[in-house]
């Protein structure tokens, strides 16, 4: 790798990504609807653009090797000609603009949502089926686009999906900072018997399997038209963790419980309220999130150990150390 290009470089995941490529020496540009004055700082170029207009995208992956698209929209609300058109569409257009450029390598971030069916998960592999009905339109959307990178997989263009599951640690701006918030407002509660397992991917580990595919792609090349999940390798309680945090941040531990039909049935209600009255803000409670809170869903690494090397480098208490000093900072400024 020379020259790369990271779309969505500057969020959670793109960034940590683009700060392991600048560590390294390479040559990155990064593709963002907003400026990024710290991306910049960190050495990379920042173009401002969408990834829904092609002619855009053809023109900046212009003399690049290498690409990381990590941009989508996530979440479980909102419009579906949104989602379709930047994380279906989007992939298109970046797809279309690496064999334009005659680009070889793609690593395309995707979730382990799109094998989301219902129920538990435990310990499944990258051979388990898409799912084929969907809970929200993040999920149905990412399944197309993650169908789209890999069929699009040749001598030519080599590309691999990777499924980072509950992606956490300093700088998140969504998953831990929203926990904190219900939290200390003590509006969270244990969904179902609180027993379920669950797989967290400490960012740093996550950019370092970006950088490891992309690496495969360039050498080995047996990732080539494959997906991989990626995570700790250790499934943790969720709502012993959860609490474990919040005991490390003085905020009181989630103790009230609701059960999960009860949970799913009222996300149903608030999912059709929100939908009639056109509320643009996500409900409190949805069936996808009821599922979430309450089922176990942890992968084997197995795969991603065997083609790319992947083993994480950052344990789950040593990611919770420099969690809580980054929260505590964060409280002080």
């Amino acid at each position: 790798m020379k020259r790369v290009i990271v779309t969505g470089g500057g969020g959670f995941v793109g960034k940590a990504v683009v700060r392991r490529l600048i560590d390294a020496g390479i040559n990155t540009t990064v593709i963002g609807r907003n400026a990024y004055p710290d991306v910049t700082e960190m050495g990379a170029t920042v173009v401002r653009g969408d990834i829904r207009d092609r002619d855009f995208l053809n023109t900046v992956f212009r003399d690049h090797d290498t690409v990381f698209h990590v941009a989508a929209k996530a979440g479980i609300w909102g419009d579906f000609q949104d989602y379709y058109a930047i994380n279906v569409q989007g992939t298109e257009n970046v797809l279309n603009a690496c064999r334009h450029n005659n680009i070889g390598r793609l690593v395309y971030t995707s979730t382990p949502s799109v094998v989301f069916r219902g129920g538990d998960l435990a310990g499944v592999d990258e051979g388990t089926p898409y799912a084929e009905s969907f809970l929200c339109h993040y999920a149905a959307t990412k399944v197309t686009a993650e169908k789209k990178v890999l069929a699009a997989s040749s001598g030519a263009l080599r590309t691999t999906a990777l499924r980072p599951h509950l992606v956490w640690g300093p700088g998140d701006t969504n998953l831990i900072p929203r926990l904190v918030a219900r939290g200390r407002a003590r509006r969270l509660r244990i969904v179902g018997r609180g027993e379920n397992l669950v797989d967290i991917s400490y960012i740093d580990n996550v950019a370092q399997a970006h950088i490891l595919a992309a690496e495969n792609l360039e050498h080995a090349g047996s990732a080539a038209g494959q997906a991989y999940f990626i995570s700790q390798g250790e499934p943790v309680n969720l709502w012993q963790w959860i609490n474990e945090l919040f005991l490390r941040l003085q905020i009181p531990r989630v103790t009230r419980r609701v059960g999960f039909t009860k949970a799913y049935v009222a996300g149903a209600l608030l999912e059709m309220i929100h939908a009639l009255l056109k509320k643009s803000e996500e409900p409190p409670m949805t069936r996808f999130l009821a599922e979430q809170l309450a089922k176990s869903h942890w992968f084997s690494l197995a795969k991603a150990r065997r083609d790319l090397g992947y083993m994480p480098q950052v344990s789950t208490p040593e990611g919770l150390d420099r969690l809580v000093a980054w929260l505590g900072g964060r409280e002080r400024e």
